[in-house]
C-alpha cells in the first residue's frame, strides 16, 4: 500500500467524522483560541486540577470504604484501638489507612486536594472580583464560580464527616444544634437529616450519597458550563499596549498553552503529593470512634467553615420566647449571618452594576487602585472572614498566646465591627494615595537619584520619563471622581 493510498484514506474518514460531527471546523476555531499570560489566570488552573486529583482519589477511596453506622468490633493494624466498638465506617477508614497499601497517602492526598481546592477558588474569585472580570457579560460566568465555591464547602463538611471519628461527630453535633435553633421546624429537619435522634443510624450513609454522587455531579456540571463560558466570552486581559476590549494578546491554545497546562498539571498534582506524604492531616486514629457522650478537645473544622463556626462562639448565648416557642439567637443569627455573608460576594457583580449604571461590556481588567471602592469593599470582606476564623479557634488562640478565652471572645466581638470599617477606610485611601503616585509618575516621569544644578543655582531631581508602554498600563482607565480637578467656584 503506498503513502498515497494511506493519506487519502485517512482524508476520507476524516471527512466522513467532519462531515457529522464537525471536528475539524470546531478544532480549527477553538485549537488556535488565544490565552493571554499573567500568574494569576494560574489560580483557576490549581482549581481545577486539584478537582481532577479528588474525583481519582475519591474514586480509589470508594472501592474500600464502607458507608455503614453498624457496629463492630475492630480487629486491625492500629493494635491501641483492638477490641473496641466502632462503626463500619470508621473500621473501613482505619482499614484503609493501615491495611490497604497506599491507602492513607490516598486519604490525605484527598484530604488535601480539598483544602487546596476550596483555597484555590476563593483565591480565584478574588482575583475576579479586584480586578473586575466578574463584569457584564460574565455576571452568569461569576454566579457559577460562586456556586461551586458555596457548594465545595458542603462538600468538605459531608466528607469529613463520614469516618465517624470522635471529630467528625463533634461536627455533626454542631450542624444538629443549628437545625435545631430553626423556628417551629428545627425538630422536623434534625429527624429528617439523622433518621431519628441524634446521631441517629442514617447519617453517613445519606452523606455518603450526597458527597460521592450528588454533589459531585453538580460541581462537574458546573465546571464543564464555567469553561464552555470562559471560551465563548473569549480571555480577559490586563490594559497594556496593543491590548483592546476586542482582541486578546497571548499564546494559542495548540500546541503551547496545552503543553503549559498539561506540565502545571503534573505541577499540581506532584505538590499536592508531597503535601500528602509528609504532613499528616486529620488522623482518625488519635480521635478514636465516636461517641454521644463525649466531645473531642480542641474541635476545630476545615479552615474554609472555621468562621461559621467562629460566627456562632463569639456570638452572645441569647434566647427570647415568643408565641410559645423558644428562639434560641445564640445560633439561629449565626446561621443566618453565615449565607448572607456568601450571598454579597455571590450578588456584588448585580449591586455594582446598578449602583455605577455601567451597563458596557468589559473584557479588559481593572487595576485595583483604580477602583478604590471595589477593593475596600473586598478587603473588608476578607478581614470580617479571618477575624470570624480567629474566633472559630478561640479556644486554640487563647491555649497558645496564654490569654483567657474570653478576653478572647470579646475581642472578636468587637474587631466583628470595627475591622472592617477600619480597613475599608484605609484600603481606600491606600488607592487613592496609589492613584496620585502613577499620576505623578505619567505627569513627571520616574525619579533617578540624579540631582542637577541649573544655571541660576537651584539644585532639581533629574526624572526620567516613562516608556510609552508604561504610559499606556497607567492612563488606560477612566479618572476616578475622586481625584478628577475642579475649577474653583466663583
Amino acid at each position: 500500500m503506498t503513502a498515497t493510498e494511506t493519506s487519502g484514506r485517512g482524508e476520507r474518514v476524516a471527512d466522513w467524522l467532519d462531515g457529522r460531527l464537525g471536528i475539524h471546523s470546531l478544532g480549527r476555531k477553538y485549537l488556535r483560541k488565544v490565552f493571554p499570560d499573567h500568574w494569576s489566570f494560574l489560580l483557576g488552573e490549581i482549581c481545577l486540577y486539584s478537582f481532577v486529583v479528588l474525583i481519582l482519589t475519591g474514586v480509589y477511596l470508594t472501592l474500600f470504604f464502607h458507608p455503614s453506622m453498624n457496629e463492630v468490633t475492630y480487629h486491625g493494624s492500629y493494635v491501641p484501638l483492638n477490641g473496641i466498638r466502632m462503626s463500619e465506617a470508621y473500621a473501613s477508614t482505619l482499614h484503609i489507612s493501615f491495611d490497604v497499601r497506599g491507602g492513607l497517602l490516598i486519604r490525605q492526598l484527598h484530604h488535601w486536594a480539598a483544602l487546596v481546592f476550596v483555597a484555590g477558588m476563593l483565591t480565584h474569585m478574588m482575583r475576579h472580583f479586584f480586578t473586575g472580570s466578574f463584569r457584564k457579560p460574565r455576571e452568569i460566568n461569576w454566579l457559577f464560580g460562586w456556586t461551586l465555591l458555596f457548594l465545595g464547602l458542603f462538600e468538605g463538611l459531608f466528607g469529613y464527616s463520614l469516618p465517624d471519628d470522635l471529630l467528625s461527630g463533634t461536627g455533626l453535633r454542631f450542624v444538629n444544634g443549628a437545625l435545631l435553633s430553626v423556628p417551629i421546624v428545627g425538630t422536623y429537619l434534625s429527624m429528617f437529616l439523622f433518621g431519628g435522634e441524634f446521631p441517629g443510624h442514617d447519617i453517613v450513609a445519606r452523606f455518603y450519597s450526597l458527597h460521592i454522587l450528588l454533589i459531585p455531579g453538580i460541581m462537574a456540571a458546573l465546571v464543564v458550563a464555567h469553561l464552555v463560558l470562559v471560551v465563548y466570552h473569549k480571555h480577559t486581559q490586563f490594559a497594556g499596549p496593543g491590548r483592546t476590549e476586542r482582541n486578546v494578546i497571548g499564546t494559542p491554545f495548540m500546541p503551547v498553552y496545552l503543553a503549559k497546562a498539561g506540565g502545571f498539571f503534573f505541577l499540581v498534582f506532584g505538590a499536592l503529593t508531597m503535601i500528602a506524604a509528609v504532613a499528616t492531616i486529620n488522623p482518625v486514629w488519635v480521635y478514636g470512634p465516636f461517641r454521644p457522650d463525649q466531645v473531642s478537645t480542641g474541635a476545630q473544622p476545615d479552615w474554609y467553615l472555621g468562621f461559621a463556626e467562629g460566627l456562632v462562639r463569639v456570638m452572645p448565648g441569647w434566647e427570647i420566647t415568643l408565641w410559645g416557642h423558644t428562639l434560641v439567637l445564640g445560633v439561629l443569627i449565626p446561621i443566618v449571618v453565615f449565607p448572607l455573608l456568601l450571598v454579597f460576594i455571590g450578588v456584588y457583580p448585580f449591586l455594582e452594576a446598578r449602583v455605577t449604571g455601567d451597563k458596557r461590556e468589559h473584557h479588559l481588567l481593572d487595576r485595583p487602585r483604580n477602583r478604590p471602592v471595589r477593593t475596600a469593599i473586598g478587603a473588608a470582606w476578607i478581614s470580617l472572614y479571618l477575624i470570624l476564623l480567629a474566633g472559630g479557634g478561640n479556644d486554640i488562640v487563647a491555649t497558645r498566646l496564654h490569654l483567657s478565652i474570653n478576653t478572647v471572645t470579646w475581642t472578636v466581638r468587637v474587631a466583628v465591627f470595627v475591622l472592617p470599617t477600619v480597613v475599608f477606610i484605609v484600603t481606600r485611601r491606600i488607592c487613592l494615595g496609589l492613584q496620585l503616585r502613577d499620576r505623578d509618575l505619567v505627569l513627571h516621569g520616574r525619579e533617578t537619584g540624579l540631582i542637577k544644578r541649573l544655571p541660576h543655582g537651584e539644585y532639581v531631581e533629574v526624572h526620567q520619563p516613562l516608556d510609552q508602554a508604561e504610559l499606556h498600563t497607567l492612563t488606560a482607565h477612566k479618572q476616578p471622581g475622586e481625584l478628577v480637578e475642579r475649577e474653583p467656584q466663583p
